[in-house]
Protein backbone atom coordinates (compact mmCIF):
# COMPACT_ATOMS: atom_id res chain seq x y z
CA UNK A 1 0.00 0.00 0.00
CA UNK A 2 0.76 3.41 -1.09
CA UNK A 3 2.64 5.79 2.10
CA UNK A 4 3.47 9.34 1.68
CA UNK A 5 4.78 11.80 3.77
CA UNK A 6 3.66 15.46 3.46
CA UNK A 7 4.52 19.06 5.82
CA UNK A 8 1.50 21.97 4.81
CA UNK A 9 -0.09 24.90 6.64
CA UNK A 10 -3.01 25.81 7.41
CA UNK A 11 -5.24 28.90 7.42
CA UNK A 12 -8.64 30.36 7.58
CA UNK A 13 -8.22 31.77 4.38
CA UNK A 14 -7.91 31.71 0.78
CA UNK A 15 -6.55 34.87 0.40
CA UNK A 16 -3.34 34.22 3.09
CA UNK A 17 -2.53 30.95 2.03
CA UNK A 18 -1.88 32.45 -2.19
CA UNK A 19 0.23 35.14 -0.21
CA UNK A 20 2.25 32.82 1.53
CA UNK A 21 2.40 30.74 -1.11
CA UNK A 22 4.06 33.27 -3.18
CA UNK A 23 5.95 34.18 0.02
CA UNK A 24 7.76 30.45 -0.63
CA UNK A 25 7.67 30.93 -4.13
CA UNK A 26 9.98 34.13 -3.59
CA UNK A 27 12.22 31.70 -1.28
CA UNK A 28 10.54 31.86 2.01
CA UNK A 29 11.05 28.86 4.20
CA UNK A 30 8.24 26.59 3.86
CA UNK A 31 8.83 25.35 7.71
CA UNK A 32 9.84 29.02 8.77
CA UNK A 33 6.41 29.68 7.21
CA UNK A 34 4.32 26.59 8.49
CA UNK A 35 5.61 27.26 11.87
CA UNK A 36 4.64 31.62 12.22
CA UNK A 37 0.96 30.92 10.57
CA UNK A 38 -0.22 27.48 10.52
CA UNK A 39 -3.27 26.72 12.64
CA UNK A 40 -2.87 23.56 12.98
CA UNK A 41 -0.96 21.86 15.74
CA UNK A 42 1.47 20.58 13.13
CA UNK A 43 3.15 24.22 12.70
CA UNK A 44 5.21 23.57 15.55
CA UNK A 45 6.86 21.03 13.77
CA UNK A 46 7.34 23.28 10.73
CA UNK A 47 4.08 21.56 9.27
CA UNK A 48 5.41 18.02 9.19
CA UNK A 49 2.60 15.52 9.40
CA UNK A 50 4.60 12.62 9.15
CA UNK A 51 4.23 9.52 7.59
CA UNK A 52 0.66 8.36 6.40
CA UNK A 53 -1.84 6.01 3.91
CA UNK A 54 -4.24 7.27 1.42
CA UNK A 55 -7.75 7.59 3.87
CA UNK A 56 -6.00 8.87 6.70
CA UNK A 57 -6.32 12.41 5.77
CA UNK A 58 -9.73 13.81 4.08
CA UNK A 59 -9.82 13.79 0.01
CA UNK A 60 -9.05 16.62 -1.37
CA UNK A 61 -5.96 16.44 0.90
CA UNK A 62 -5.10 12.93 -0.29
CA UNK A 63 -5.79 14.02 -3.87
CA UNK A 64 -2.55 16.42 -3.51
CA UNK A 65 -0.35 13.77 -1.61
CA UNK A 66 -0.89 10.86 -3.58
CA UNK A 67 -1.91 12.44 -6.69
CA UNK A 68 0.65 15.50 -7.67
CA UNK A 69 3.91 16.12 -8.13
CA UNK A 70 6.55 15.62 -5.18
CA UNK A 71 8.23 18.56 -3.51
CA UNK A 72 5.97 21.20 -5.43
CA UNK A 73 3.88 23.25 -3.07
CA UNK A 74 0.41 23.07 -4.14
CA UNK A 75 -3.11 24.76 -3.11
CA UNK A 76 -4.87 26.55 -1.54
CA UNK A 77 -6.78 23.45 -1.44
CA UNK A 78 -10.00 23.61 0.64
CA UNK A 79 -10.83 21.62 3.58
CA UNK A 80 -13.36 21.86 6.22
CA UNK A 81 -10.23 22.93 8.51
CA UNK A 82 -9.26 26.42 6.32
CA UNK A 83 -7.49 26.19 3.57
CA UNK A 84 -4.00 24.27 2.79
CA UNK A 85 -1.03 24.73 1.11
CA UNK A 86 0.55 20.91 0.89
CA UNK A 87 3.80 20.22 -0.11
CA UNK A 88 4.69 16.09 -0.36
CA UNK A 89 8.23 15.27 0.58
CA UNK A 90 7.72 11.74 -0.38
CA UNK A 91 5.83 9.29 -1.41
CA UNK A 92 6.08 5.05 -2.54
Amino acid sequence: MAVACAHHILVKSEKLAQKLKEDIAKGADFGKVARKHSICPSGKKGGDLGEFRPGQMVKAFDNVVFKKEVLKVHGPVKTRFGYHLIKTIYRS
